[in-house]
């Protein structure tokens, strides 16, 4: 079903992986998707944060996160209230 490997979805769900990428009051911009699309050709695995008070509810959350995968041509692995780890594929 899932094309992520365990071992990928395990390293996105470990707590010591820390938010390098922070979404704030101007929500999504060019400079987000490059910064997210150079540290995934760096290290494959990013942390991305939403911080309080840019998204109302779930449905804007999965949007932005959707959004910044289909941006950067990488997979959305795991997604926790404002926080999401994507994934290069390599």
């Amino acid at each position: 079903m899932s094309s992520i490997p365990n071992h990928i979805k395990r390293m996105a769900m470990d707590r010591d992986l820390l938010v390098s990428v922070r979404v704030g009051r101007n929500g999504l911009t060019e400079a987000i998707v490059e910064e997210l699309n150079d540290q995934l050709n760096k290290r494959n695995l990013v942390k991305v944060k939403a911080n309080r008070g840019v998204l109302e509810g779930s449905n804007e959350r999965i949007g932005l996160f959707s959004e910044m995968a289909e941006s950067t041509q990488s997979k959305l692995v795991f997604q926790r209230g404002n926080v999401a780890v994507f994934w290069s594929g390599n």
